[in-house]
């Protein structure tokens, strides 16, 4: 029996999706899933994690939440030490440069991302730090 896409979690969920150029894993429990690949700010080696995301024009917008912990994602706090990164959607792989988006604009796409994924309002709820909307412009 094959597992399921939405079973899909972790190094498991980029195995697949890196195998399959998305067509496993690119659909994921109702949302959609692009992988988000920085430089370690230590190791200096390339970290790929799966991601919800949405798009907003040509950018592709994520959420840092780390499901409502007190601190900051790996991949976020990478991204603090080197913005450039590389995202997979689908089969194209983009070149990417990561903003934070604040005041009028992170409440909208705050909204917009909690429209395909409500726990991201519980996740916030959780935690003291504002979760970092961010946006990823290609380069």
């Amino acid at each position: 029996m094959t597992k399921s896409d939405d079973d899909l979690f972790g190094q498991e969920h980029v195995r697949t999706y890196q195998e399959t150029d998305g067509e496993r894993g690119h659909e994921w429990r109702g949302t959609t899933i692009l992988l988000l690949t920085t430089t370690g700010r230590s190791s200096g080696q390339a970290r790929t994690t799966p991601l919800i995301y949405r798009t907003d024009g040509d950018r592709h917008v994520i959420v840092a939440s780390k499901g409502g912990t007190p601190e900051h994602p790996d991949w976020y706090a990478n991204m603090q030490a080197d913005p450039d990164a590389e995202i997979q959607v689908r089969a194209d792989k983009i070149p990417v440069r990561m903003t934070v988006a604040d005041g009028e604009e992170r409440a909208r796409l705050w909204h917009m991302m909690t429209e395909v994924w409500p726990d991201y309002d519980a996740y916030a709820k959780q935690t003291d730090r504002k979760i970092p909307v961010v946006v990823l412009e290609p380069r």
